[in-house]
């Protein structure tokens, strides 16, 4: 089998899902709906980001027992080749995608660290740093950006913002952007620290996203809950 619908029921009957599966989302048929959209949308020609096989790897590499992080973006890079399934991460040859770069810029402002000149940001997803988009599929390509949030996919990501949100006890939900803001009213605030800014793209870094210092706040708020900080 190859496609979205069954690299979903891959995913689902793995041991990553651990945790994950449990969701109603994903049992009453919502989430294979969205996958079979995105199939549908390949099947007419379009390409469709990141590949079958990476689109529910911010799932897969950080399980729900772990979650201490969400960054929650948009969707997939649109750029051919720079979607992995991890939000805002990047593996590939230079240049960094310019909303990376924009966080890097952030993180050394933030933390008085280097910016990395590799972009994949895997290691904070095994962390617990939930790396995931609003929409888990993009048509590559230029002016794609948003392409597939009408896919269904807002349901899905919805049942995964309110159930890290009922079942953990301290996480940190950054929230870049309005798509991803539009997610806040799902997130218990009495327990839970949400940053929201604009989007680090460089269209809207300079409105807000400069000067936030997401890092530092979500190490200092996970370390007063009794939280061990993230290694940014």
């Amino acid at each position: 089998m190859s496609g979205y619908a069954a690299a979903l029921t891959r995913f689902l009957t793995s041991p990553e899902a651990q945790g994950w599966r449990e969701l109603g989302v994903f049992s009453n048929g919502l989430a294979k709906t969205a996958a079979a959209a995105a199939d549908r949308d390949g099947e007419a020609g379009a390409i469709v980001a990141p590949g079958p096989s990476r689109a529910f790897a911010a799932l897969a590499l950080t399980p729900l027992d772990s979650v201490r992080v969400v960054i929650l973006g948009q969707d997939p890079y649109p750029t051919p080749g720079h979607a992995n399934g991890l939000a805002f991460s990047y593996v590939g040859p230079p240049p960094l995608p310019r909303s990376l770069v924009n966080i890097y810029k952030e993180r050394a402002d933030d933390l008085a660290q280097p910016a990395p000149t590799n972009g994949d940001l895997s290691e904070w997803a095994r962390q617990g740093v939930l790396l995931l988009n609003t929409a888990l599929t993009v048509r590559e390509g230029a002016s794609k950006a948003g392409s597939h949030l009408g896919l269904g996919w807002g349901e899905v990501t919805d049942a995964i913002i309110a159930t890290v949100s009922d079942s953990r006890p301290h996480v940190v939900f950054m929230l870049w952007g309005a798509p991803a803001q539009k997610k806040r009213p799902l997130i218990d605030e009495t327990r839970h620290l949400v940053i929201a800014s604009p989007h680090p793209s460089p269209l809207s870094a300079r409105r807000g996203f400069f000067g936030s210092k997401p890092f530092s706040r979500a190490n200092e708020w996970l370390e007063a809950q009794g939280e061990t900080p993230i290694a940014w």
